[in-house]
């Protein structure tokens, strides 16, 4: 086999996962067009079609489907021989300093705790919650964890999540009482509830994608509650005062328990999710390094609803 192929046949196997150039761009951190191009010169070069492609959807052709039955098995073989390896030759070590923000530390890190420190028992964890961006190094920090979105470019950054979609929800009970929109438009008729950003003051503008050409706006809303703390937002939401907007990530057990219900989802309005940055990828603590691929092992469980 031509060595050549290996990264080809890891891109294809991340966008046949998503089934998304997109998304699978996002978590990867390369460019749509570069993922495009690369693998329609893997199609090149086995000869065949891997997938079918129109402007809003993919489907793997039987020969993808195939490739990817194969690769997997394979791909988690090698992930996990990777994960066996230890920078120092021994367990993992030592105090590691999270600066993260409290979604992403209810949603990636503290479900999986336990689990965590099971693998490693020789590594302690400090989280230091922060929902505004910070200077990692003059906290004190290890590596923060933020939106992909926010990230400056210079640091080096490793996404923990999926992709996030920005999911408008609401109780059962509201949709009863007040019906369900159909298009963001409809909202004006509708009690929502708006989300005032700790450190700015401003208004969250809800976030939607046209579905017939692709474009994203925003759009304001209205109604008699706002807070500035999103696990607030999701209480109200849960009581059936209203509509909210968040991610999707931070609301998926109460998605999975059908306390809330989604609408609007041919509107989905998608964005990079979380990543674990640091100022610089050398000499990276073996502790640091254990959490980093634990995080990276634990992305790909966390289903997008």
């Amino acid at each position: 086999m031509n060595p050549s192929l290996l990264p080809s046949l890891a891109w294809f196997a991340r966008i046949a996962h998503h089934r998304s150039f997109t998304r699978a761009a996002d978590e990867m951190g390369v460019s749509r067009a570069a993922l495009s191009q690369n693998l329609k010169a893997l199609e090149k070069e086995l000869g065949t079609r891997l997938l079918y492609r129109t402007t809003r959807d993919m489907s793997l052709t039987e020969a993808g489907q195939q490739l990817l039955d194969s690769l997997q098995p394979a791909l988690r073989q090698i992930a996990h021989a990777l994960h066996g390896l230890d920078a120092g030759g021994g367990a993992a070590s030592g105090l590691v300093r999270i600066n993260t923000s409290r979604l992403a530390a209810r949603a990636l890190i503290e479900p999986h705790l336990h689990e965590f420190q099971a693998r490693h028992p020789g590594v302690r964890l400090e989280l230091v919650m922060a929902d505004g961006l910070s200077n990692i190094i003059a906290d004190g920090c290890d590596a923060g964890i933020r939106l992909g979105r926010s990230l400056a470019e210079n640091v080096v950054a490793v996404p923990v999540s999926p992709v996030l979609s920005m999911a408008v929800a609401g109780a059962p009970a509201y949709f009863e009482r007040h019906g369900v929109p159909s298009t963001p438009a409809e909202l004006a008729g509708h009690n929502c509830i708006n989300y005032r950003y700790p450190s700015s003051g401003a208004l969250h503008d809800w976030d939607f994608q046209d579905p017939a050409e692709g474009r994203h706006f925003t759009q304001c809303v209205s109604g008699n509650l706002t807070t500035n703390d999103c696990a607030s937002m999701t209480n109200m939401a849960l009581q059936g005062l209203g509509l909210i907007q968040i991610g999707d990530l931070s609301i998926r057990q109460h998605l999975l328990d059908r306390r809330l219900v989604r609408v609007l989802t041919d509107w989905n309005h998608t964005q990079a999710g979380f990543h674990l940055y640091t100022p610089a990828r050398e000499h990276m603590p073996p502790a640091l390094r254990a959490l980093l691929d634990f995080l990276v092992e634990k992305r790909d469980t966390i289903a997008v609803l």
